[in-house]
């Protein structure tokens, strides 16, 4: 007996404003569209998630206390190099970049992963260029 595999549906594009939200929980929301767990037709070895568009980046908020000491931090392998740049400095530099990290940590470590990253589309300010593909307000609350 064969087994039978669903081919993925075809990919809606979701807009998200981020303004107001938690990064944290903004992000594993996120995740779980990115890899189309919300479907029915949901397959762990297929890309069979949305396009997401995620607007006003820099509006984002944190605790008072986060925004203090939260540290994210890179190791490129070689002895001494290691970079600790904390939160406040990187949501000034890239909010957008900030949001794009959180999603990856938590998409699954595999091949699908870049696959599923080229499906998010964060931006800092209101403005997208995706008006053509028409995306859908979503809200995540």
């Amino acid at each position: 007996m064969k087994t039978s595999t669903p081919k993925p549906q075809a990919p809606r594009w979701l807009l998200i404003d981020a303004e107001g939200q938690v990064l944290g929980r903004m992000a594993s929301r996120i995740a779980l569209l990115l890899r189309g767990k919300n479907k029915p037709s949901f397959s762990p070895h297929q890309v069979c998630g949305d396009h997401v568009v995620i607007v006003n980046a820099e509006k984002l908020t944190f605790t008072p206390a986060k925004f203090r000491r939260k540290t994210y931090y890179s190791h490129s392998g070689y002895l001494g190099h290691l970079r600790a740049i904390p939160l406040e400095k990187m949501f000034e530099e890239a909010p957008a970049k900030l949001i794009e990290r959180s999603i990856r940590t938590m998409l699954p470590n595999n091949r699908l992963r870049p696959k599923i990253l080229k499906r998010l589309h964060v931006f800092a300010g209101a403005t997208h260029p995706f008006e053509a593909q028409k995306p859908v307000p979503t809200s995540l609350r």
